[in-house]
């Protein structure tokens, strides 16, 4: 066999409810298409953690990841009274993958009250710290707190990605979303760090916009964004906005990319009331097989599997969540279609042809900022007590 022979491998997780059908469609198109790819399947998700595997992730899988170093999944569950965290933000934190990629584009023939107007946008959304870091506890039992971590070199990672990224995808602006007005540590620091970033990117347009504002914005004239760069928990709130305005999750694929590891799948969830009837959009996770080739280099075969998707949409051929599922294509047959149409061209919607991503490289070295002296400037004292704020302060005042 030659080198451009060799098959190249990628770690296949099926997922729950919808996933393993959603992952089968992708799978068929994706080998349909010529895309030489050696699929290894692995297990995550609810019946993992049935098994006692807390973190929903079993050692056969980050094995598996760990050695090809890309994987395909479908939605995961997490199960409510059993299990620990998230398995999707476990491998996105064992991996860091620090990036999470979110592209949102008007589809053929799926009508919102946004068509027409060219929505064709990226969400690159901080993967790993703020609030998903997941730090949080009872500080006293009436009170709750979170630990919002944000870095520098977190920022800086995330700020560069989405500049490589538009640069990669042929996109004209990266605009930075935070709550930077309020949050002037945590979210500054991202707004500060992208303001320090953006003039090594000269021919991109940047600019900062408060988070709720982008929101407004994102409903009102969303056509005016490119690509947005944001925090952890803004992103996630934002993204499932933005496809909204393009006809829902179904069509809605990301990434997850490190500078190690790469995981693509869909943004939406496991749909368990769905699961086994042929009736889901499995496009997301086709979209996100897209993605996953264009990673790999394979340029040629995603152009050819988004040109079929977009000649099938065009064509009239609709799941259910687009027409209602009294009426909708059956998922094997919408996945039949895109296999039939593989080779056809869309002549009325431009589909990019991206040139290869590069990805930041940073200092490895831990303490990424260096300073010359420290200060204390305060000290943080919790208590608990059930004297009114009254009483309390004067009891303090009485002590000191």
């Amino acid at each position: 066999m030659s080198a451009t022979d060799a098959r190249v491998p990628v770690t296949l997780i099926p997922g729950d409810g919808i996933g393993p059908e959603c992952v089968a469609a992708a799978r068929a198109i994706v080998d349909a298409s010529g895309a030489r790819i050696d699929w290894q399947e692995a297990d995550a998700g609810a019946e993992v953690f049935k098994r006692g595997i807390a973190s929903g992730v079993p050692t056969e899988t980050m094995d598996s990841i760990a050695r090809t170093r890309v994987a395909l999944k479908g939605p995961l569950e997490t199960p409510v009274g059993f299990g620990e965290k998230s398995a999707n933000v476990t491998l996105r934190k064992l991996y860091e993958t620090y990036a999470n990629v979110r592209p949102v584009r008007e589809m053929p023939g799926v009508t919102t009250p946004y068509s027409g107007r060219g929505v064709d946008l990226v969400m690159v959304r901080e993967n790993i710290e703020d609030l998903y870091a997941g730090i949080e506890y009872m500080q006293t039992p009436g009170v709750a707190q979170a630990l919002k971590l944000i870095s520098v070199k977190g920022c800086e990672k995330i700020a560069r990605f989405a500049f490589e990224y538009a640069r990669s995808d042929g996109r004209a602006s990266v605009a930075c979303a935070t709550k930077a007005n309020i949050m002037k540590f945590s979210e500054g620091t991202l707004k500060r760090v992208f303001e320090q970033v953006a003039p090594d990117y000269p021919e991109i347009e940047s600019w900062h916009v408060i988070v709720d504002n982008c929101a407004h914005q994102l409903v009102k004239r969303p056509e005016q964004y490119d690509v947005i760069v944001t925090t952890n928990m803004n992103g996630d709130i934002l993204s499932d906005l933005s496809s909204a305005l393009i006809g829902g999750l179904g069509f809605a694929p990301s990434a997850n990319i490190g500078n190690e590891v790469a995981i693509f799948e869909a943004v939406h969830g496991s749909a368990p009331k769905y699961a086994g009837k042929d009736v889901i959009n499995p496009t997301a996770v086709i979209l996100s097989s897209v993605m996953m080739l264009r990673y790999l280099g394979m340029f040629e075969e995603a152009a050819a599997i988004e040109h079929a998707i977009f000649v099938t949409l065009e064509s009239g051929v609709l799941t259910g969540d687009v027409v209602g599922y009294d009426r909708g294509t059956p998922t094997t047959a919408y996945t039949e279609a895109i296999v039939d149409n593989l080779g056809k061209r869309t002549e009325n919607w431009t589909i990019r042809e991206p040139s290869p991503l590069e990805l930041p490289q940073l200092a490895a070295d831990p303490a990424y900022v260096k300073v010359s002296s420290r200060a204390v400037v305060g000290l943080d004292v919790f208590v608990e007590s059930p004297l009114s704020a009254e009483q309390l302060g004067a009891s303090l005042m009485e002590l000191t």
